[in-house]
């Protein structure tokens, strides 16, 4: 009898052991945050704010890039992609001229999540800045700026939205509203303003 009572007591030792570890083990899964990197791609449609006798039609253009997000139900999206703008402007007396632009944009946002069993909904906002590629700032300057955090006279705009996500697969719409004048040749005193739509995929 006692070794039978003896045997019970060990049983219920170690079960409550058992469960506080497991507890214990969840509790600091949920502290440690996740981070998820990844590759995404898309359209834009881009049109441009000016103050003189121009007005710009939406033309369609491209990103490609990729983007990191560190957190859990908030987390935070840094992305880095080329992006080419292209947008038609007409003047008054209805000559027409192609403008592209070609940059490296460095968006900054927090993100919040909604969902279960890897299927779910996130709004997104925060900072874009545009590093322009032009005669001004080649390609490879552009990019050293943004590993150096040469933010100074570059294109600032506030981006936001929404998207879903489907296991690995995360698909965004946004809009972009420039806050800064971009000091573009031939075209200084704009603001860019524009909508994309990217798809992207995690790869870790």
């Amino acid at each position: 009898m006692k070794k039978n009572l003896l045997f019970l007591i060990l049983i219920a030792v170690a079960s409550i052991s058992r469960a506080q570890s497991i507890t214990t083990a969840l509790g600091v899964a949920k502290l440690i945050p996740t981070f998820e990197f990844g590759v995404k791609g898309g359209i834009n449609l881009t049109s441009l704010s000016t103050s003189g006798n121009l007005s710009s039609d939406n033309q369609a253009g491209y990103l490609a890039g990729f983007y990191a997000r560190v957190g859990k139900m908030i987390q935070f999206e840094p992305e880095i992609y080329l992006t080419g703008k292209n947008v038609k402007l007409t003047n008054d007396n209805g000559d027409e001229n192609t403008v592209k632009f070609t940059s490296i944009d460095v968006p900054l946002l927090l993100v919040k999540n909604w969902g279960i069993a890897g299927i779910g909904v996130h709004v997104n906002a925060g900072p874009v800045i545009s590093f322009v590629v032009d005669k001004n700032q080649s390609l490879g300057g552009a990019y050293n700026k943004v590993t150096k955090f040469e933010y100074n006279n570059q294109a600032v705009a506030l981006q936001f939205g929404g998207g879903v996500t489907l296991q690995s697969l995360t698909i965004d719409l946004r809009y972009e509203a420039g806050l800064n004048k971009l000091s573009k040749d031939d075209y200084p005193d704009t603001r860019i303003n524009m909508f994309n739509l990217s798809v992207g995929i995690r790869v870790y």
